[in-house]
């Protein structure tokens, strides 16, 4: 199991291209080198103004010292304003454990489900019935965010999966995302262009 952050952008108004274009461009490879592992990236098909995306350490450790690493270098730095004009909120985080998540290629679309505040024993029972291993099923970290710099959202237990299942009994919110890949970015990038 990994520490996974969830992290849910809400950008200004046609601005979500301009920040995949910059993220498929920039930002995956320079985390990559800082030792982040980059996950599924999404355009959410419900909020045309919002970029959701998965990124997965070892532990919290490796988090921080990642982290500092990745926002104090290069990169970061050369593209830091660009990334952020296109932000009106980017502290929609949630602190994970779990497998994390990347879509097979070719995926259209992914279900997600963000479970509020399960019981744990009837939440057990019901992941027994309804969720495999390809669910990629994450659960709440209670670990203190040790980066401060990047806010999370705390005070919060909840369950994460990918794919359909039937609603369980909690509160839940569903995100319909379409995966994101370079060629997709690049190709709507060119398109817009036309």
């Amino acid at each position: 199991m990994s520490i996974v952050e969830l992290r849910q952008y809400t950008l200004r108004p046609g601005a979500r291209e301009t920040l995949i274009e910059l993220f498929e461009r920039e930002f995956v490879t320079g985390q990559q080198s800082a030792g982040i592992t980059v996950g599924g990236r999404f355009r959410d098909l419900d909020a045309p103004n919002r970029f959701v995306w998965l990124r997965m350490f070892p532990d919290m450790t490796a988090r921080r010292r990642s982290l500092e690493a990745f926002y104090t270098g290069p990169i970061w730095r050369r593209h830091r304003e660009a990334a952020n004009a296109t932000m009106t909120d980017s502290d929609d985080v949630l602190l994970l454990r779990g497998p994390g998540f990347t879509p097979p290629p070719g995926t259209r679309e992914v279900l997600a489900t963000i479970c509020h505040r399960p019981e744990t024993t009837a939440f057990a029972t019901y992941a027994a019935r309804h969720l495999n291993p390809a669910h990629a099923l994450h659960r709440t970290e209670h670990a203190e965010n040790d980066y401060p710099h990047l806010p999370v959202r705390t005070g919060e237990d909840v369950r994460l999966w990918f794919g359909p299942t039937e609603p369980p009994p909690w509160p839940t919110r569903r995100l319909r995302l379409e995966p994101v890949t370079a060629y997709q970015g690049m190709a709507r990038a060119v398109g817009t262009r036309a």
